[in-house]
C-alpha cells in the first residue's frame, strides 16, 4: 500500500472533512430522501432523484477521504532540514530569464494551492526540484512554455 505524504495541516484538514461529511452531510442527505420518499412516486420525483445522487457523492468522498487518511504519511517540515529540496521544504526560485522571485511549498496532492504558493509534490516543478540544492538551476515545461529557474533559498518552517 503506497503511503501518501502530506504535512499535519493537510491531515487535519481532511479529518475535518470526514467528520463534517459523516456528522453533518450525511444525516442531512438520509433525511433529505426520507422526505423525498413520502412524496410518492420515485419513478417521477426529482428530489429523491437529487437526494441519492449527493448520498452516492458523499459515500465515494468519505471512502476516498478515509483511505487517503489510512494511507497519510505525516511529514512535519519544521522537523527536517538540510540543503537539498524534499517534501516539506520551502523553495525560493529564481526565474532567469526576469529575475523575478517566487516562492513555494511542497506539499501533499490534496494540500496544494498555488495562490498560496502551495505546490503538489506530483507537480512538474516539485518533482524537478526534489534534490535540488541552492545554486542548482531547474528547466520545466510548464504550459506556457519551457522556464528555468534558479535555487536561491531552501528553508524547513
Amino acid at each position: 500500500m503506497e503511503k501518501v505524504p502530506m504535512t499535519a495541516r493537510g491531515y487535519n484538514r481532511l479529518q475535518d472533512e470526514l467528520k463534517h461529511l459523516k456528522s453533518v452531510e450525511r444525516p442531512a442527505v438520509i433525511k433529505a430522501i426520507a422526505e423525498a420518499r413520502e412524496h410518492g412516486d420515485l419513478s417521477e420525483n426529482a428530489e429523491y432523484h437529487a437526494a441519492r445522487e449527493r448520498q452516492s457523492f458523499i459515500e465515494g468522498r468519505v471512502m476516498e477521504l478515509e483511505d487517503k487518511i489510512s494511507r497519510a504519511e505525516v511529514i512535519e517540515p519544521t522537523k527536517l532540514s538540510g540543503n537539498a529540496v524534499k517534501f516539506g521544504a520551502t523553495i525560493t526560485l529564481a526565474d532567469e530569464d526576469t529575475d523575478e522571485e517566487v516562492t513555494y511549498q511542497i506539499v501533499g496532492q490534496d494540500e496544494s494551492d498555488i495562490k498560496q504558493g502551495l505546490i503538489s509534490i506530483t507537480s512538474p516543478l516539485a518533482r524537478a526540484l526534489i534534490g535540488k540544492s541552492v545554486g542548482d538551476s531547474v528547466e520545466v515545461t510548464t504550459p506556457g512554455g519551457s522556464k528555468s529557474y534558479e535555487v536561491v533559498g531552501i528553508a524547513f518552517k
